[in-house]
């Protein structure tokens, strides 16, 4: 089960000061918390004056995103919004509740 493998994070700062490097995000598979593959971390955005997190961008959709209404970049990469991250590990893992 994915729980097995993560750890909870949090990025608002009202919530905790930690942080990762972008070294340590880019790469993973964002899945679900039901686990449905959404794609691979490509990048992100963040605020440049405090460093809050703003969305993930993911790289190769999977067919499941386009049940999804997810903004999408001009390369048609998705952005996944911060709030909607539940846990970094082995994946990357989100509610699909907060992406509707």
């Amino acid at each position: 089960m994915i729980e097995k493998f993560i750890y909870q994070i949090k990025f608002l700062k009202t919530m905790t000061d930690e942080r990762r490097p972008l070294r340590d995000i880019v790469g993973k598979m964002v899945v679900t918390k039901e686990g449905k593959r959404l794609g691979l971390v490509n990048d992100i955005t963040f605020e440049t004056k405090s460093g809050e997190l703003i969305q993930l961008i993911v790289k190769n959709p999977t067919t499941y995103t386009q049940n999804l209404n997810l903004e999408r970049s001009n390369v048609g990469e998705l952005l996944v919004p911060h709030n909607s991250i539940m846990a970094i590990g082995d994946f990357v893992v989100v509610s699909e509740e907060d992406l509707m």
